[in-house]
């Protein structure tokens, strides 16, 4: 029998979740399904180019999680956990991946819309924002601002496509489309996407630039549902902790449940972020989604930029790991896959890992296969003493 090991009585508690942004680790029984059979993102990328050098992921225990058949460099472990995670949701998107780490598992797949949308949406769509729209299918980001971005400087019609996520995406160059007109079309598109024809995310995609070297900029904007229930951080700004997000984690989780809210942007500027709340905020909970993985190199089919981002996280996370005190309980982890070897430029359906480490800890302890990605959360309650949310288990209480 394994024995119950509480969570510590400590002051200044503080939870810190790291989502590597599409790192899956091996594709889940019902993938065929999603046409994903096969994928296993850190697997094929660590593979491909490797060995790596990610002695500090390693160190916490992701190579025991990996059948690398390289001679990687794998140090000693340190205290904690690793294991696996399946997801209790369906589907293979961001949104419901954050919300199932924090707690919320869903019982249906957001629609996805491989064919484009409905006439019905798109004929309301236009009539709300007074002209036409191009695009409408199912698309690469970076490819159709290529294919129709010079139709879209002499129409002024906006680009609108999706992916195998559920999205409503709007692109729209940024001389043409002012980033405030383009956030209205936005909102008004939240509003019609609605009931039967709900999507995950309604997303700003500006751009800017010439025909033939078209770059996307930095005003993306998600707009996302509200979560149906209760997270993890809406029990810990209850309870008193401040609750501190970087970047589009806000988006996700419809801004609920948070105190302080940091800007995004590449992974060097989350990286920056997470060190600044780590000085900044002494207890609560912290959230930095690091999103290269999935929107520079997995929707690229860029393998090779995904494992140089891998090894500069590694980096980073020495140093992350350096600021941490008896009273920090870190969780890194994915929301799903985005295998950049993969035929597809979509998201895959994987196992993600899970690695805990703090100084409290007892030494490594494998986890195997959890059922659900909300044990996250559960484990985080714990750790902070909140009220229970979701249905998932506390694995510091094996």
């Amino acid at each position: 029998m394994t024995k119950h090991i509480p969570a510590p009585d400590l002051p200044d508690k503080r939870v810190i979740v790291i989502v590597l942004d599409g790192a899956g680790i091996g594709a889940l029984p019902d993938a065929e399904i999603y046409g994903d059979q096969g994928s296993n993102t850190l697997q094929n990328v660590i593979e491909k180019h490797g060995p790596l050098k990610l002695e500090n992921l390693f160190s916490l225990g992701l190579g025991k999680l990996l059948q690398l058949k390289q001679d990687n460099k794998v140090p000693p472990l340190r205290e904690g956990f690793f294991g696996r995670m399946a997801p209790a949701s369906p589907g293979k998107d961001t949104t419901s991946g954050h919300w199932e780490l924090a707690g919320l598992v869903m019982t249906e797949r957001f629609p996805v819309y491989p064919d484009g949308f409905p006439e019905k949406i798109i004929d309301s769509f236009e009539q709300a924002i007074g002209r036409k729209v191009l695009g409408n299918v199912a698309a690469s980001g970076t490819e159709i601002i290529e294919e129709l971005g010079e139709e879209h400087l002499k129409t002024g019609y906006p680009i609108v496509y999706t992916s195998a996520d559920s999205v409503f995406q709007i692109a729209a160059h940024e001389a043409v489309v002012p980033l405030e007109m383009l956030y209205q079309w936005c909102e008004q598109a939240r509003y019609l996407l609605s009931g039967k024809n709900v999507v995950g995310r309604v997303i700003a995609r500006p751009f800017a630039g010439e025909s033939g070297s078209f770059k996307r900029t930095s005003g993306r904007h998600d707009y996302s549902l509200p979560p149906p229930g209760d997270t993890l951080l809406d029990n810990a700004k209850k309870a008193g902790y401040p609750v501190a997000v970087i970047g589009k984690v806000a988006d996700i989780f419809a801004h609920r449940g948070i105190t302080i809210h940091r800007p995004g942007g590449d992974n060097e500027a989350i990286a920056g972020e997470l060190d600044y709340l780590l000085e900044k905020v002494p207890c609560g909970l912290i959230w930095a989604t690091f999103g290269d993985f999935d929107t520079l190199y997995g929707h690229r089919n860029d393998s090779e930029g995904f494992a140089r981002a891998l090894e500069r996280f590694d980096l980073q996370l020495e140093r992350i790991l350096g600021k941490l005190g008896i009273g920090d309980l870190l969780f890194i982890t994915a929301d799903h896959g985005c295998d950049p070897t993969y035929p597809t430029t979509d998201h895959t359906r994987e196992y993600v890992p899970i690695l805990a480490w703090g100084k409290a800890l007892p030494g490594n302890i494998a986890l195997g296969t959890l059922p659900t990605y909300a044990d996250l959360a559960a484990t985080a309650g714990h750790w902070l003493n909140l009220e229970t949310v979701g249905k998932g288990n506390s694995f510091i209480k094996l």
